[in-house]
């Protein structure tokens, strides 16, 4: 729904009843002559601080609640940022697709330590850590789970410490196979969810990589985000169409879909006419987090995707890649 004055818009909403958002315009107040280009993941520590892991010249920046600027860090440390998670006790994980490396960091921005030899990638598609690696999901035991991700089929566990436990996962359709596996969340009764992005589904896995179940009806799931507890929902950022042929169709995304801990889809925000850069539109939902009062922060991939959505088109001078869908409902 937008709301307009003399044409203007004055806000945007998305959803309704328990889901229902407003956009925020402009949230987050960057210091001056600051870009963050792709906004690649996002996410929020204990204390509501929003860490946005993005690709312009300062690759972390962390706000408060408010948009407002506190501080930034890891200006030489990555390569090409592409996930975020972070642990209970406020630790990051950082996963880097460029660099082929996760680094797990201090909340005051030291590195702790690194799983992966940068710019060393595994050879394509051998199932050894790492070939341009995806995200990082860490279970209840504080074991450590890599999506990997462009040039691998497979999810790596490592223990707490960084050593590998073991891998799952091969190229594939079928059950326990992956097309692309780019996003993996874990919930406190330790299942693993997996979104594997070409093959347009959620797959689920228990800890040692046993294959439980899937969840489909989902259109290129890219971003996943499950709160910590007994989880009642999964919230998905679908990617929209990335071929010529089905460009136009509508009701494909992009957009978020909110999914209960069965995966049965609860509502959609957005995405019904296809890709936008207009409030409240989507172009490419890459990264998601939710603060303590309910708040969806969306980071966005709109530059690297913008070729797959308007093809030749004349790209605006600055896109949107990063909202705030903040709850909204009575």
């Amino acid at each position: 729904m937008i709301i307009l004055f003399g044409g203007i818009i004055l806000s945007v909403f998305l959803g309704d009843g328990e889901y229902r958002y407003k956009v925020v315009d402009n949230w987050a107040r960057l210091p001056e002559n600051w870009s963050f280009m792709d906004v690649a993941g996002v996410a929020v520590n204990s204390k509501d601080e929003v860490f946005v892991f993005n690709r312009g010249q300062h690759p972390m920046i962390i706000f408060d609640i408010d948009g407002n600027y506190l501080r930034s860090w890891g200006d030489d440390l990555f390569s090409r940022p592409h996930g975020i998670h972070i642990g209970p006790d406020d630790y990051i994980y950082c996963t880097d697709d460029g660099d082929h490396t996760v680094k797990k960091i201090s909340p005051e921005g030291k590195l702790i330590f690194q799983i992966g030899i940068p710019g060393n990638p595994a050879e394509f598609m051998s199932n050894l850590p790492f070939h341009r690696c995806t995200h990082t999901a860490l279970c209840p035991d504080n074991n450590i789970f890599v999506s990997d991700g462009y040039g691998n089929a497979c999810v790596h566990k490592y223990s707490p410490d960084g050593k590998l436990i073991k891998t799952f996962g091969e190229p594939g359709s079928g059950p326990g196979q992956f097309n692309l596996v780019h996003n993996i969340v874990a919930d406190d009764d330790g299942w693993i969810y997996v979104a594997d992005r070409e093959n347009h589904r959620i797959q689920v896995f228990n800890t040692e990589g046993k294959y439980e179940t899937q969840w489909n009806n989902l259109h290129r799931p890219c971003g996943l985000f499950m709160p910590r507890g007994k989880c009642p929902v999964c919230i998905v950022g679908e990617l929209g169409p990335g071929l010529l042929v089905n460009r136009n169709y509508q009701n494909l995304g992009p957009r978020l879909s909110i999914l209960d801990n069965n995966g049965n889809l609860i509502t959609r925000l957005g995405g019904e006419n296809g890709p936008g850069f207009e409030l409240g539109q989507f172009l490419a939902p890459h990264g998601l987090a939710v603060d303590t009062k309910g708040s969806i922060y969306v980071g966005e991939v709109s530059y690297t995707n913008w070729p797959y959505s308007f093809g030749n088109e004349p790209k605006p001078k600055h896109l949107k890649t990063l909202q705030k869908l903040e709850r909204a409902f009575n």
